[in-house]
Formats: C-alpha cells, structure tokens, sequence
C-alpha cells in the first residue's frame, strides 16, 4: 500500500477531536464521526443540542449508537501499529531473540512465547497482547459510560439545585401570603397560632435556602471531579496498546470509588402547620359534586410537561416513556356563576392525579385541540417520577413543596374573591390558595388521572 492511500486510510478512521484512532466511534446526523468520549466532552455543560466541529450543523445527543464498522476497522488499525512497534529490534525477548506477543497480567510484562511457559510465569495467567488491549480498553470505556450516566444525573440535579435556589425565597413568600390571607379570614383569637406558624414558616424556609446552597456546591465539586477521572480515563483509552497495559494500574479502582457517595437532590418540604378552625369555617359552604366518567386523550393533563416539571428540568430532558397515557376525566355535572362553595376528593396513596374547576370551554376543546396554556385550568394535582410524588398547581404551573395529601383534600372556590384554595383535610393546613383566577362563567369541576 502506498504511503499515499495509507494516510487517507489512516485520516479516515482517527478522530477529529482528538486525531488519535476512534474508540467507540458514533456517527451524528450529519454524516462525521468521532470518539463518543471526544463528542461528549467536546460539549459545553451536557447541552441538549450540539454544533458538528465539522461542518457546525446541530445535533441532538440523544441515542448515540456505536459504529461497529469503523470500531472494527480502528481495531485493526491499532493492531498494525502493535505488531509494527513490536517487531521493532529493541522490543525482541533478549533471551530468546523472538517477538513479544504474550502479556502476563500478574507483573504487566510483555512476554515471547517460551519466556511465558518458563518456571518463573508458568502459573502466571497469559493473554495474546493485542486481546488484552482491547479487553482492557472496552473495561474502560464501560466505566466511561457509567460516568458519563453519573455525569448526566448531577448536571440535572444541580441544574434543579440551582432553578430552586434562585426561585425559593419567591416561593416562602407566596406561602407565607396565603397563611396570613386565611388567618385574616379566622377570628382575632387565632392571633399567636397565626404568628407561630408564620415565624415557622419563615425560619424553615432560611434553613431550606441555606441548605440549597450546600447543596448546589457539593454537586458542582462533584461536576469537575467526574469530568476528570473520565478524561483521565479517555487518555489511557487513546494510549498505545503497550502503554495501556502497562500503566493501567489503579485506575479502575479509584472510578469506581468516584461513583460512590453522590449528592442527592434536597427533599424540600415547606408545610405551613395545622389552621384551627379551618375546616369548620370551610364546611359552612359544603357541597355534593357529581361526577360524569369519560375517557379521552386529554391535554388537560400534559404528563410529559408535568413529569419533566416534577424532576424540575427541561421537558425534552426527561427519559423516553414507552407506555402511552390515557387521561380519564370526570366532569362535574353542576356549573358556578358566582358564590362560595366547598368539596372534597379522596386521593388516598394514588399518584399521576388532578382535581380542581376549569372554565367550561376546556371541556368542549380537551377532545379536538391540543392548547398550550393553563389559562382558565385551576387544578391541584400530583404526579410521581422514579423517586417521589410531587404536588403541583396551575395557572401559573408550578411545585408545591409540601407533603402529599394521603387521604381526603379539599377544594374551596370563592367566586367572587376570585380564588381556588386546596386543603389538606386530615391536617387542617392550606396547601395553596390560587390568587387573582381568571374566571369565565360558568365554572365546572374536573378529575382526571393518568393510566398506562
């Protein structure tokens, strides 16, 4: 082969990144390939979508397969190289004046085949050398995958550490409102219960963001040390076979100890404690509500939307879901037009669930329209990821950091105050009250939950 066609053969299987010879090489939609580990560091912060260093088209990162194809030929191309370096005079046995071909695994030496069956390494466990490379290599780049996974979980965890950081003293506030606004609604006796659980309120949440900021740091410590050992781990990966073998050592080792001890997101819960009297003052506007069962392909419960939102990242983040969700809604058969009323739901231990009233248009357009706000939707719901149950509430959407409900929860609907409250019924505590709704007679009840 000339040495023409050998350097186009060469070019053609080395990665652009790292111009070294692929290991497991991915091919992107634009048609260029480089090392899965090169590409993956070769982005900024783990984005959802990256420039080609080619050509600079985009990409999306997900779904990467290897290209068996050009792994099998880079394989070769190392195996050139080995048996070029090993035929080298200064590499020949100085006993036995033969090529180098067996690596012994007890002392990392490189052995001719007599040196390998003497006294000395008979009981010693051999491998041809180019076989011991790439077994080596592919253990690497198994570890690499479980770091890069690991890599990926802290970047959403912290990138949610950091979302709620910035947005939770805005969210103690809109706690600490809605109490104060229930207890202006209870008589003056309640005044030192009022002024416990706000004083609670205020110092749980001080603690919470303190803790967040911990938090937030431990991750971003973690972020920089497993961006590390794996490009150390990429760097032995791209060393020649011998050097690979040879200063393997205790690098596998110290990888899996990295993937011990990682930081958790906070379980943030913010519970505003027992109102007295509450539920009396609620039950003075108690009603029956009836409910008519359907089956729909609602949009009214957008579970990818609110799972993302539940593991608090970018919808496009969240892991693919095979199963298909059917939402299965109940209407309620009366409709308000003004005046106060109260009712109440059992949700027991069920997840993927929400409950509250909506403007009667969303029950003509749920069928035929996909919509893409929650203007006129006043629900309470819960959705569960691979962790946790999370509350939420719409318009605007948004977490509720408080424990789940476990039995009865209420509904209180003051038309004319403009405002849709939810209740913890067995703790007799405000999970949130709704401010400023946007209501657009008639109102209707609604149900619905999420099967697969």
């Amino acid at each position: 082969m000339s040495s023409g066609i050998l350097q186009v053969f060469q070019r053609e299987l080395t990665c652009p990144i790292c111009m070294n010879y692929f290991i497991d090489p991915v091919t992107i939609d634009c048609g260029h390939s480089f090392c899965r580990p090169c590409f993956y560091l070769n982005w900024q912060d783990i984005p959802l979508l990256v420039q080609c260093s080619e050509c600079r088209k985009s990409t999306r990162q997900r779904n990467l397969e290897t290209n068996i194809h050009l792994k099998k030929m880079a394989s070769l191309a190392r195996k050139a190289s080995l048996w070029q370096f090993l035929s080298s005079e200064e590499q020949m046995c100085g006993i036995h004046r033969e090529t180098k071909k067996m690596f012994c695994e007890v002392d990392r030496s490189l052995l001719c085949l007599l040196c390998s069956s003497s006294q000395k390494h008979r009981d010693h466990k051999h491998c041809p050398i180019e076989w011991a490379a790439e077994e080596h290599r592919e253990k690497l780049l198994k570890k690499m995958q479980s770091l890069w996974e690991e890599a990926c979980e802290n970047h959403r965890n912290l990138n949610m550490e950091t979302t709620r950081t910035k947005y939770w003293k805005d969210y103690v506030n809109l706690r600490l409102e809605a109490v104060r606004a229930e207890y202006q609604k209870m008589p003056a006796l309640h005044h030192e219960e009022e002024k416990h659980n706000l004083e609670m309120l205020k110092k749980k949440g001080k603690d919470i963001f303190h803790q967040l900021h911990l938090s937030k740091a431990k991750m971003a410590h973690r972020r920089e040390i497993l961006r590390g050992i794996y490009e150390e781990l990429k760097e032995m990966c791209h060393k020649p076979d011998v050097e690979l073998l040879q200063g393997f050592g205790d690098i596998l080792h110290r990888s899996e100890s990295v993937l011990l001890h990682k930081p958790q997101p906070l379980n943030l819960e913010l519970s505003s404690g027992p109102i007295a009297g509450l539920m009396d003052r609620l039950n003075q506007f108690r009603v029956h509500i009836t409910l008519h069962h359907e089956e729909a392909n609602s949009h009214i419960f957008r579970y990818e939307i609110l799972r993302s939102m539940c593991i608090e990242c970018d919808h496009q983040d969240v892991p693919y879901i095979t199963a298909t969700p059917r939402s299965f809604l109940a209407w309620g058969a009366q409709t308000f037009t003004s005046g106060k009323y109260y009712w109440e739901f059992h949700v027991g231990d069920s997840w993927n669930w929400a409950f509250g009233v909506c403007n009667t248009y969303w029950k003509e357009k749920n069928q035929n329209e996909k919509i893409d706000g929650e203007e006129g939707l006043f629900l309470l719901g819960c959705v569960k990821n691979d962790i946790q149950c999370r509350l939420f509430t719409t318009s605007p959407l948004m977490l509720q950091y408080i424990p789940r409900p476990t039995s009865q929860v209420g509904l209180f609907l003051d038309y004319e105050a403009k405002t849709v409250s939810f209740v913890d019924v067995n703790q007799s505590s405000l999970i949130y009250t709704i401010p400023n709704c946007s209501f657009s007679p008639p109102l209707r009840p609604i149900f619905c939950c999420i099967h697969f």
